[in-house]
């Protein structure tokens, strides 16, 4: 199992899963309760990063509903017996998650519906750990991002060097630089960003070095 990134209390293990190389999230605090953000794929190596960290799992939480973020989200909530949370702009994705899966002939297990919904500004709490998600559309409609002290797991909004894509159904690339700019570049130049595909990040590095946002 790999090392996870601490944050004070806290600690991230970010992991790449399924073909897309989708970053599932499992972040805990220091009481070893957490939340399983985004599991995309590989749903058995997640079950066994999460048993092996020894964190009680308190819910799935879901950035948004592209096919590559949830195609682990059935079978772990089944093993975990947990619900799951999505924002409701995103439940028509959620819904084509199989249709967008086959496009690219990929094998994908369509989850049951979320059990409840994300809105601006609700926080999600696991023993000591608190997420709270901030409304960022622009890569999906029902886009959010996670934030917690000193870091935010900001799923296909902000990477090292880009920006989500925003020609997908849905995409609108006005929207997603104007939500960059001021749910996450008004964070602490410091805090830690962990997308949704490829390596970590800052706020600050990304600020001063991203071609999208120059």
């Amino acid at each position: 199992m790999s090392a996870p990134f601490t944050h004070g209390a806290l600690r991230l293990w970010s992991v790449p899963t399924g073909p897309i190389q989708e970053n599932a999230v499992l972040i805990a605090g220091a009481q070893n309760e957490g939340f399983l953000i985004d599991p995309g794929d590989d749903a058995e190596r997640l079950l066994t990063l999460v048993r092996g960290s020894g964190v009680t799992v308190r819910g799935i939480l879901l950035t948004h509903a592209h096919f590559d973020h949830i195609g682990a989200v059935q079978p772990l909530r089944e093993a975990l017996q947990v619900p799951v949370w999505l924002h409701p702009a995103d439940l028509p994705l959620y819904h084509a998650g199989a249709q967008s899966a086959a496009r690219w002939n990929l094998p994908f297990i369509q989850p049951a519906d979320p059990d409840h919904e994300i809105s601006e500004g609700q926080t999600f709490t696991a023993g000591d750990l608190t997420l709270t998600a901030r409304s960022l559309p622009g890569h999906a409609p029902g886009h959010v991002v996670f934030t917690a002290p000193g870091l935010v797991v900001a799923g296909d909004t902000l990477f090292r060097g880009g920006i989500g894509r925003t020609d997908l159904p849905g995409g609108n690339h006005p929207q997603l630089l104007a939500g960059i700019r001021e749910q996450l570049l008004t964070l602490p130049g410091d805090t830690a960003v962990y997308p949704g595909h490829g390596p970590r990040t800052t706020v600050a590095t990304e600020a001063q070095t991203n071609p999208f946002l120059q």
